[in-house]
């Protein structure tokens, strides 16, 4: 059985993570649960997100902590930071790792659905973000983690607010990593390759994209959430110190 490393700064450590209940999310809480991190975590999924805290209570040294939000309303992303800065204490590191990859071709598109995808993919990066740095001020450092993807890299069509979307995050991550460095802050964008989630494989995973993934990828297996957890893991520990304004990618060498 393979050993995975673990990290002693994360221990104790008040994570946040968004879209924490389902799919990537749920492995990152998971996963940071078991290094004995304080972690919080939110989801517009109530039921999944409970179930998750039940599943991991008394699996690690902390229980994590769950708040219902819907991150594309500021206010309630706001309102529920600081309900979870309450639980498990200012925040040292923030994975934003919601998102939703829902398919539309460029016809469909309204300006209201432009928005709304922006909302889910891109906005509410910035703004938690902007809701953590006091705390990682206040400490001299932290870690951010925004989330990206490959599939503007690869030029993938059917889901253009998206694409764009995760192309505009390198920028955030870069421009963050900027104005935050200056406090000791590092923020880096992970962008993980097509990961055979619940939700991917119900929905799109068929035997073309199959296919499609044997041809891009160098190695010859299945790209899962612990993959992209593990990178994550690093990102926020110490281990990773001087790494700011970085992409990582975790895609088994497709791009």
């Amino acid at each position: 059985m393979t050993a995975y490393a673990r990290y002693p700064s994360l221990q104790d450590r008040p994570v946040l993570i968004t879209g924490g209940a389902t799919g990537i999310g749920a492995c990152l809480v998971r996963r940071f649960v078991e290094q004995g991190a304080r972690v919080g975590f939110v989801d517009i999924d109530a039921a999944a997100g409970h179930a998750l805290v039940d599943t991991l209570t008394g699996t690690g040294a902390h229980a994590p902590v769950f708040v219902r939000a819907d991150l594309t309303d500021i206010a309630a992303l706001r309102a529920a930071f600081a309900r979870l800065r309450e639980a498990i204490g200012p925040v040292a590191a923030l994975l934003n790792n919601a998102a939703n990859d829902r398919r539309h071709d460029v016809a469909s598109v309204t300006s209201d659905s432009w928005d709304a995808g922006i909302a889910v993919n891109l906005k509410h990066q910035f703004f938690a973000a902007q809701a953590v740095a006091p705390d990682m001020q206040a400490a001299r450092g932290g870690s951010i983690i925004n989330f990206g993807s490959i599939s503007w890299m690869l030029k993938q069509g059917g889901m253009v607010a998206y694409t764009t979307s995760k192309a505009a995050v390198q920028g955030l991550t870069r421009s963050l990593a900027r104005d935050l460095g200056v406090h000791g802050i590092r923020v880096n964008t992970l962008v993980p390759g097509w990961v055979m989630t619940d939700k991917q494989l119900a929905l799109w995973v068929d035997e073309a994209a199959k296919a499609e993934i044997a041809r891009g990828q160098c190695i010859a297996r299945a790209l899962v959430a612990d993959d992209v957890a593990r990178m994550a893991l690093f990102l926020a520990a110490d281990d990773s110190a001087m790494c700011t304004a970085q992409d990582f990618i975790v895609d088994g060498g497709w791009v």
